[in-house]
């Protein structure tokens, strides 16, 4: 085939132009983007370790164990290889250069070998690498708002796909990397694990004998699971921990009207369809060879279906059917590249209609709440650290809050607006979630929607485990502690400061007017005003925790008789606590504090957040998984 080297030089030239034009401006701080980089802070500067608690955000939390650790994991791993050449802020540019880059390039790779002509994967290849479509994984919401690791975890899917496809077409034993790609979609972002089961399973029954295959498509993503459990075991054991984020509408009429309003996916549906009706007489398809794919839509409609109207209702929140939508968006654009490929059978030279699909693809950018396709990043839409951090004055906020007395800083808001709209979902930035590093002070709100318990208390002033159906942009500037500012008393906002530890509180100008509990309280003190934050002190902080070593911690406490008390850091179920060299008992307490029994007098306790049956479980289970396929791929596949 002549020139089968310009597809995919074209795909590359587009995709390193928009990057460079969208990522080029510096370390990205829109939306949850300052969230993600402090989470590859932890990374590397934490251990890899799952289990490894981290002071700095909502009176301590262990981040990678109660979120998807792969793309920190990936990050850290790179910074690892780099020997330290490498700095944070240059290590997630690469980051977001392979989340942009990785949709598109594993599309295109994907149906190159699925449909065998370079031209006619070029527009399936776009529409993967530009779609956003209301989807987590898209452009908009993956790779601008900051959802990174769901948008890396999609991309790794048509990888999954692609080394399924001599298995799919008749060969004796899958491919060893299986296991560990499906491993991979899950540590990024679980929420793509279904889409991945149903490809494995697809890929399976495509030949005979089935029901062999079907066993064989099981051990693949048993030792997928198996590879995960490092991280996976440990969450379940400790499920309550993490607060569902179910703040999306994920009823099937919301998830169709979804679907319906963006002219793209209805495009794609219709040439699934298609592809569908012409499977058996595709000419340019090898013998089968796309046609297993055709599958991954009509699977995923059932998967999304049966959460949304079973386990939504039964409370079982933490995969949301919204989330499950991903993989019904790369159904669809497998789907349409296939239908398209159909069409343009036999009727014209494949370089020409690719032309006409690429074409196509520029009324379909259009969207109703954001694009279908973002073709090209808008300016001022990628906003810089260097340019946001000069504009909102943060670094002068740092530097005050490193002056201002002790304590955990409050941030009433989760973001910081960067333009004056009164909508919550104006474009913003959760750049304060940084303070941790830049300014040395641990933090409570000022992150994006954070599943620990803490955060449930901040929000709806309770940490329950149930799951949180508003995003915290929502309640900015609206409530704290389940309260409106108006309604919280200054009493009530004294205790709660008190029980975590906070000593100053940064709030928005515009929200001061509303906060009595901080302009008519006499435990609260007017700091100053730096742009448009207003600092407060408040006197009614416990002592903070202080480091004694790795993972180790010294609180000290006012005089207490023996008996329970609450301390000001969260409540994990690997604490173990010690006072005068004793072993002392603990629990959670209604705030999601720590909460240990005193049997003398003492002045100090000393933590140690060490891992327990459930983490070194998994790592077992996790090395003997890797070991069993290794030793399987040795010996000839995973039938040995």
């Amino acid at each position: 085939m002549t020139r089968a080297w310009l597809p995919p030089a074209l795909l590359a030239a587009y995709a390193v132009a928009f990057g460079w034009r969208a990522l080029g401006g510096g370390l990205l701080v829109f939306d949850d983007h300052p969230g993600q980089l402090y989470r590859l802070v932890h990374a590397i500067t934490l251990g890899w370790a799952p289990w490894r608690f981290n002071p700095g955000w909502w009176a301590g939390y262990a981040e990678l164990q109660y979120y998807p650790p792969g793309f920190a994991w990936l990050g850290a791993l790179m910074h690892l290889a780099a020997a330290g050449a490498l700095d944070v802020a240059t290590v997630y540019q690469i980051l977001l250069w392979l989340a942009w880059l990785l949709p598109g390039v594993a599309v295109y790779a994907l149906l190159r070998r699925a449909l065998g002509d370079p031209w006619l994967a070029l527009p399936g290849a776009l529409v993967a690498l530009t779609l956003s479509a209301g989807s987590r994984s898209g452009v908009e919401e993956g790779l601008r708002w900051g959802l990174v690791a769901a948008r890396l975890g999609w991309g790794v899917l048509p990888l999954l796909a692609w080394s399924l496809l001599r298995w799919a077409e008749g060969a004796a034993r899958p491919p060893l990397p299986s296991a560990a790609l499906v491993a991979a979609v899950i540590l990024l972002h679980p929420a793509h694990a279904p889409a991945a089961a149903v490809l494995v399973a697809l890929a399976a029954l495509h030949s005979a004998p089935r029901g062999r295959r079907l066993g064989e498509a099981a051990l693949i993503f048993a030792a997928g699971l198996g590879l995960t459990a490092i991280w996976l075991l440990p969450l379940l054991a400790h499920l309550p921990m993490a607060l569902p984020l179910a703040w999306a509408d994920a009823t099937l009429f919301a998830l169709g009207g979804r679907l319906v309003s963006q002219p793209v996916l209805l495009a794609l549906a219709l040439l699934s369809l298609v592809g569908w009706r012409w499977r058996a007489r595709l000419p340019i398809l090898p013998d089968g060879g796309a046609r297993w794919l055709l599958g991954l839509t009509p699977a995923m409609l059932v998967v999304i279906a049966l959460d949304a109207v079973v386990a939504m209702p039964l409370g079982v929140a933490w995969l949301p059917a919204d989330r499950l939508m991903d993989g019904l968006h790369l159904g669809l654009v497998l789907g349409g590249a296939a239908g398209f490929a159909a069409l343009a059978a036999g009727r014209a030279r494949s370089a020409v209609a690719a032309v006409v699909g690429l074409a196509v693809c520029v009324p379909l950018a259009w969207g109703p709440d954001e694009p279908g396709l973002t073709l090209w990043p808008r300016p001022r839409e990628w906003p810089g650290e260097q340019e946001v951090t000069r504009g909102l004055r943060m670094d002068a906020l740092w530097e005050a809050i490193r002056q201002a007395p002790p304590g955990r800083v409050l941030f009433l808001r989760s973001a910081v607006p960067l333009d004056w709209r009164p909508e919550w979902w104006r474009p913003h930035t959760h750049l304060t979630a940084l303070t941790p590093l830049r300014a040395g002070r641990a933090i409570v709100g000022g992150t994006f929607t954070h599943p620990s318990p803490v955060a449930g208390l901040v929000y709806t002033g309770s940490a329950a485990p149930r799951p949180l159906t508003m995003l915290a942009e929502q309640r900015d500037g609206q409530s704290l502690f389940g309260r409106s500012l108006e309604a919280l008393a200054p009493e009530a906002f004294d205790a709660l400061a008190r029980s975590l530890g906070i000593g100053l509180v940064v709030a928005l100008e515009e929200d001061v007017g509303k906060a009595r509990f901080l302009t008519d309280n006499q435990s609260v003190k007017s700091l100053s005003r730096i742009g448009s934050f207003r600092l407060f002190a408040v006197a009614v902080g416990a002592a903070e925790p202080v480091s004694i070593g790795a993972q180790r911690w010294r609180i000290a406490l006012a005089p207490a008789a023996p008996g329970w008390v609450s301390l000001p850091i969260a409540y994990s179920p690997l604490w173990v606590v010690r006072a005068d060299g004793v072993s002392l008992a603990a629990r959670r307490d209604e705030r999601g504090l720590l909460e240990v029994a005193l049997v003398a007098p003492v002045s100090s306790v000393e933590l140690e957040h060490r891992a327990g049956v459930a983490e070194w479980a998994g790592v077992a289970l996790s090395l003997g998984a890797g070991l069993v396929r290794l030793a399987g791929g040795g010996r000839g596949g995973a039938r040995a």
